[in-house]
C-alpha cells in the first residue's frame, strides 16, 4: 500500500473473487480509521457531522465522485449529518475499492465548510 488510498483510483470489481479476508480488512482499516469496521468485517460505515442540512446535502451532491469511481455507497442524510455504509455488493463484503472510496469520501468532508 504505497500510495495513499486516497490517491488511487477504484478498480472494477466483477464478482467472482472472494472479499477481503479479516486481517486485510484490518491493515486497510488502519488507514481509515474514523470508518466503523462492521459485520465481521463485512462493510465499513462513517457519520459525518455537519453544521446544517445544506452542508449536509452538499457533502452528499459531492460524494457523487463515486459515479466516476464506479462504486455507488449507500448514504443516508439529514440536519447536520451523513452517513455512508461501504461494501462491495457483488462479493458481499469489503475490497480495497471500499477503503479508497472512504478516504476520498474523507477529503471531501474535510474541505467542506464549517
Amino acid at each position: 500500500m504505497a500510495a495513499t488510498l486516497a490517491e488511487k483510483s477504484c478498480t472494477p470489481c466483477r464478482g467472482g473473487i472472494p472479499p477481503l479476508s479479516r486481517e486485510a480488512a484490518e491493515e486497510y482499516h488502519r488507514q481509515a480509521p474514523e470508518w466503523g469496521l462492521l459485520d465481521e468485517a463485512a462493510r465499513i460505515e462513517r457519520t459525518y457531522r455537519f453544521k446544517n442540512f445544506a452542508e449536509a446535502f452538499s457533502f452528499v451532491e459531492r460524494a457523487a465522485l463515486a459515479e466516476a469511481e464506479g462504486h455507488h455507497p449507500d448514504i443516508c442524510f439529514g440536519w447536520g449529518y451523513a452517513t455512508v455504509l461501504l461494501r462491495t455488493k457483488k462479493i458481499k463484503g469489503l475490497h480495497e475499492n471500499d477503503f479508497i472510496m472512504a478516504a476520498k469520501l474523507d477529503r471531501i468532508a474535510a474541505a467542506a465548510p464549517g
